[in-house]
């Protein structure tokens, strides 16, 4: 019995002996090669085990940090003038963008090798050639600073000119007066395709743009937003007072853009004005008309005894 005890203590100190040099240090020297071996094939486990469960979650993180972000594409709106022919273009923009420029020659032009300028105002502008006839600016719209017009000058035998005018987009208003009486209700309306930021209401005090909403009794001014891109201006109870110019105002993100008004008011005795005038004018004819015919008849009669008295002599 003690021998066998004493084989079985022995037995377990050198599995704890055993158990103690796998948990340690790879580095310190009293591993074995056995145990070193056992250490690497459980970290290539527990890397494998990992990966394995990180499949099952989806991508790696370590790996989607690694990843450089996407690049978006930025659109670029291009617009080109070919020459000869229409030698302006209009250009709408109401967010900021990039554009690019062309002005092409023809390919029957009897224009060979131009010099080519662009300009802005009195700014020349450095560009590029697309192709062997046609030459482009590129330009970044962040503000109303960048808009305005751009003119690509082409020399040689002759001169031709190719202009770019980019702008705000246009307000739809009402060009002629609108005539309206006293006690009526006008209606003011503004449109646009796009979609502004904000709409204000101005009525022309002097030299200044005086806000309605800001000023005015919305009782008496009243301004309804239909849509986006609509805008009304109701004007109830009218007076000789309320005459004069309005302004309509979308702010878009490159810039406002404005539409005149021009609201007139009359009484409620304008329109018999013209029956009035018509009345007295036909009155005064046939009055006219009436001692005409009576000092016709008197001198007619005057003549008459006239001559009755030479017969009677």
């Amino acid at each position: 019995m003690p021998a066998t005890f004493s084989g079985r203590c022995l037995v377990c100190l050198l599995l704890l002996l055993c158990t103690s040099f796998s948990g340690g240090n790879p580095a310190d020297p009293a591993m074995t090669t056995q145990d070193s071996n056992q250490t690497q094939v459980n970290s290539i486990t527990k890397m494998q085990a990992g990966h394995d469960s990180s499949a099952l979650l989806g991508p790696d993180a370590a790996t989607q940090q690694l990843k450089p972000a996407s690049k978006q594409n930025t659109n670029v709106s291009e617009y080109e003038i070919v020459l000869p022919g229409v030698s302006e273009k209009n250009i709408t923009l109401a967010n900021p963008t990039k554009v690019e420029l062309t002005c092409k020659l023809d390919e029957n032009s009897n224009l060979k090798n131009p010099q080519v300028t662009w300009k802005r105002g009195n700014e020349a502008i450095s560009h590029k050639s697309k192709t062997r006839n046609s030459w482009t600016i590129e330009l970044t719209i962040s503000g109303s600073r960048e808009l305005g017009s751009y003119t690509c000058i082409l020399k040689s035998e002759k001169e031709v000119h190719a202009t770019f005018h980019l702008h705000v987009p246009n307000i739809d208003g009402r060009e002629k007066p609108i005539i309206s009486y006293e006690g009526d209700v006008a209606v003011m309306i503004c449109k646009t395709e796009y979609n502004p930021k904000a709409w204000t209401w101005y009525m022309t005090n002097g030299t200044e743009l005086v806000p309605i909403d800001k000023i005015f009794s919305m009782d008496k001014f009243q301004i309804k937003i239909p849509s986006v891109g609509i805008n009304y201006l109701e004007i109830v109870k009218l007076t000789k007072e309320d005459c004069g110019v309005y302004w309509c105002e979308a702010v878009f993100e490159l810039g406002p853009s404005k539409s005149r008004f021009e609201l007139r008011v009359l009484s409620i005795t304008a329109p018999l004005k013209p029956f009035i005038v018509a009345v007295a004018e036909v009155a005064i004819l046939v009055t006219i008309i009436v001692l005409y015919e009576v000092h016709s008849k008197r001198k007619a009669k005057g003549v008459e005894k006239e001559f009755d008295q030479i017969e009677k002599l």
